[in-house]
């Protein structure tokens, strides 16, 4: 009964010991940052200044390598004018299948007497790929506006990796007292942080990917227009004045026909409506005016003698 005691207490020691180390290692992890980490370089080989000055590395320090083992997420955008966007657009199609790149989107809208024929590709192509491919896209049409931006991911994409590596010993050690615990109430603590640490484990190593394939394809916008619709041209001359005006005035009363042809039936029902209330309205005035006449008559006619 006491080893089982000791050794449940040394189970929820090791825990605690875990937490307070992953922990640790990630405030290790954002403080690496700013710690180079670089060990001091030996003086070997280390010439002596022209002028005399101390050469133990105080004032004269060694350059350190440029790192070339950078993250950069590259985007852009390309407009250009062609001669059919639709046929373009598949050539750029083959372009960016040549280069194992993928389209994400695609869309083209035909051309109408007042709006341009149009074609827009969202296209990601392999960053190794990348100068070249747009080069060749160059040469479909008449280039109108290049941008690009590239954004440096190095320190983000360095505090996964190291987050990741910390949870992933974390696993490990939690999965390893798992496999010794005696009691169930170890395998409940046990697990539960197992679970919070694999929930979380997943999550960066999403983010990684999510950030590698950023880096690892660029992203392009290509917007492919058609030439500006030109204007008609207007009359340059007498007889070309004389005809525009012509067929400006026939469309004119053309146009007054289509008005009375709808307003017709619409003004005789108002003519009728409108003789209706005008009757109505003169007899009434009628009767005001002559209210008693018909018996003053019949007065006039009884009073004269026969």
């Amino acid at each position: 009964m006491t080893r089982r005691r000791a050794h449940h207490a040394a189970a929820i020691a090791a825990i605690a010991a875990l937490l307070l180390s992953g922990c640790s290692m990630g405030q290790g992890s954002s403080e690496s940052g700013g710690d180079s980490g670089v060990a001091p370089q030996p003086d070997v080989g280390v010439e002596e200044p022209a002028d005399g000055g101390d050469a133990s590395g105080e004032e004269f320090a060694p350059e350190q390598p440029v790192d070339d083992d950078r993250s950069v997420i590259t985007t852009g955008r390309l407009a250009m004018t062609v001669d059919d966007p639709t046929d373009a657009a598949a050539q750029v199609t083959d372009l960016v299948d040549a280069a194992d790149g993928r389209i994400e989107s695609r869309s083209e809208t035909p051309g109408t007497d007042s709006q341009q024929a149009r074609a827009t590709l969202v296209v990601r192509i392999p960053a190794d790929e990348f100068e070249r491919v747009l080069a060749d896209l160059r040469e479909l049409g008449e280039v109108d506006s290049v941008q690009l931006e590239a954004s440096d991911v190095t320190q983000q994409r360095q505090d996964l990796d190291a987050r990741i590596e910390a949870l992933e010993a974390s696993v490990d050690r939690l999965l390893a007292l798992l496999a010794d615990a005696d009691t169930t109430a170890d395998l409940i603590a046990i697990e539960s942080e197992l679970s919070s640490r694999q929930a979380e484990l997943d999550s960066l190593v999403a983010q990684r990917d999510y950030l590698a394939d950023q880096v690892d394809y660029s992203t392009l916008t290509v917007e492919l227009l058609s030439e500006g619709i030109a204007p008609d041209a207007g009359p340059d001359d007498f007889w070309s004045g004389l005809v525009t005006g012509w067929e400006a005035l026939v469309a004119f009363a053309s146009g007054l026909l289509v008005v009375a042809g709808v307003l017709l039936p619409w003004l005789a029902v108002l003519l009728v409506v409108a003789a209706i209330i005008a009757a109505v309205v003169i007899l009434a005035t009628r009767r005001r005016h002559h209210p008693d006449g018909g018996q003053e008559a019949a007065r006039t006619d009884g009073d004269r003698p026969a």
